[in-house]
């Protein structure tokens, strides 16, 4: 049923570009300060995150109002960015479509542009149907939607970040790659709040290393033992080692930890979460979502990456220095401890000589 459900989905889509297509423009649009511009990006936070750069210099430089479309599960990561100006949390299902196609109109935007990186058929339905005189986004298939599209770069050899700054170029945008990164920007009070929590937890101010335990899924959990056999490997160092997790691997993390509380983080907030990041001297975790709140702090990252049925580029931090262990298998569970350390060793050692 699913099947014919997806399948009925995709002939009706292909129906709508064909009857919806956006006439092609010809030169570059023109934008300026009165302009109001709506970026669509959906769906996990390390999708949100790696957007930030290209907001970032529209903003700057183009000086518009920008909008930002997200996700309940995103929509967060743009809420304090001083380079948005208004964010809207798109509802799922046929009511939060059709409101939110109601919205566009309302607004009377200048541009909307797609910022995912792979074809979304929801973005597509929306663009298809929404009226806005420029419509922009990544040449990757649904090419009929959008009025104006850029060559989207070689997943497998361009980082994603740069992917999606290739948009920058429908807004003539003149960007210097070195000052390229992602952005997020934590509220006082959980810089506050954070920075005592740590200061409690460890008097002494040394070298901190953050392990991060979780990654959205089981697949990318290490270990219980592993994690252990890391932590009794790190005590030969002078450093202080804060575990950080999510509230739902609590128990996972105190059973690393031996049942010990006093270096264990996590946090409901992820703007408390993403402070701590940016307090870390290093982080070492296996989820690139962490990976790049590091690269906005600039903070050292050890990865662990499972890049499984993908040719892909890994999603590594744009700006941190940055060592990992890769397994192309489905989950981190053959990834060795000797593996790890062969590698992680040398990069810890580094910063701390």
């Amino acid at each position: 049923m699913k099947k014919i459900e997806i399948f009925i989905k995709n002939v009706f889509l292909r129906i709508l570009l064909l009857l919806k297509s956006g006439s092609k423009s010809k030169g570059k649009p023109r934008f300026n300060e009165s302009s109001k511009i709506l970026f669509i990006r959906l769906n996990r936070i390390g999708d949100a995150l790696v957007t930030t750069p290209l907001l970032q210099e529209v903003k700057r430089q183009v000086k518009c109002r920008v909008y930002v479309l997200a996700d309940k599960n995103n929509s967060f990561v743009f809420t304090n960015n001083p380079n948005v100006d208004k964010v809207v949390v798109f509802r799922k299902g046929f009511k939060g479509f059709f409101e939110t196609l109601d919205f566009i109109k309302e607004e009377n935007f200048d541009a909307i542009v797609d910022l995912h990186d792979d074809v979304s058929t929801t973005v597509t339905y929306l663009l298809a149907m929404a009226k806005a005189p420029n419509k922009f986004g990544l040449k990757k298939g649904n090419e009929e939607v959008y009025t104006k599209t850029v060559d989207k770069p070689d997943a497998r050899k361009v980082h994603v970040i740069d992917r999606v700054m290739a948009l920058a170029d429908l807004f003539d945008l003149q960007v210097c790659r070195e000052e390229v990164n992602v952005n997020y920007f934590p509220k006082a009070e959980s810089l506050k709040k954070v920075k005592e929590v740590l200061k409690g937890r460890f008097p002494e101010k040394k070298f901190l290393l953050g392990i991060n335990i979780s990654a959205g899924s089981q697949a990318r959990f290490w270990g219980v033992e592993k994690y252990r056999e890391l932590i009794r490997f790190l005590k030969v160092y002078n450093v202080n080692v804060l575990l950080l997790c999510s509230e739902k691997e609590a128990p996972q993390a105190l059973e690393i930890n031996d049942g010990l509380e006093n270096n264990i983080f996590y946090s409901p907030s992820f703007d408390e979460f993403s402070s701590a990041i940016s307090m870390l001297d290093m982080l070492y975790t296996p989820d690139t979502m962490a990976v790049h709140l590091a690269s906005a702090y600039n903070v050292p990252v050890f990865g662990m990456y499972v890049h499984y049925n993908t040719t892909d580029i890994i999603w590594a931090p744009y700006r941190s220095d940055f060592e990992c262990v890769i397994t192309e298998n489905n989950t981190l569970n053959d990834v060795t401890f000797n593996e790890v350390i062969e590698k992680f060793k040398p990069f810890l050692e580094k910063y701390l000589s």
